[in-house]
């Protein structure tokens, strides 16, 4: 399968190393499915850090190896109780130990539900209704060396 990644860089190597703690799924290096979620992001970044490209990194990932029993792999069907729940963890820098999560990604109007769910604005109840009428795109997240060396790389595009 094609997995994308939006940044300001051609990313050749992906590495654990930048990522942010507090992340929808913690530290680690994240991709989609998608190529215009990808891109999206990849213009996040780059007005984020006002840098002079935005640029999408392409890869090969084998689906096969999800279903290995050496991996401990988190996945989400969608923007569900036990995902806010993992969610609003991961953004309060609490570790987990999953070498990949796979879920929803919190675009603009699920991430001010999540806050407002965080903030004890919203119950956990009325946060996920909010979030079932948001449209949501996928992310694949790759937290362990062993996952991200899978991930092979096929080109970069600038958008």
């Amino acid at each position: 399968m094609k997995l994308y990644h939006g940044s300001t860089v051609a990313v050749r190597k992906p590495s654990l190393r930048p990522g942010r703690q507090n992340a929808d799924f913690g530290k680690g290096f994240y991709t989609t499915s998608n190529p215009e979620q990808a891109e999206r992001w990849a213009h996040i970044k780059q007005e984020r850090e006002e840098a002079p490209r935005a640029v999408v990194s392409v890869y090969e990932f084998d689906e096969a190896l999800l279903g290995s029993p050496d991996w401990n792999i988190r996945q989400f069907a969608g923007a569900d109780e036990d995902w806010l729940y993992f969610v609003t963890d991961c953004r309060k820098s609490r570790g987990h130990d999953y070498d990949l999560v796979l879920g929803p990604v919190a675009n603009d109007k699920v991430f001010t539900t999540v806050n407002l769910f965080e903030s004890g604005v919203l119950s956990a109840e009325a946060a996920i209704l909010q979030l079932k009428a948001y449209k949501t795109y996928d992310q694949m997240s790759f937290h362990t060396d062993k996952t991200i060396g899978t991930l092979r790389f096929v080109e970069a595009y600038e958008v």
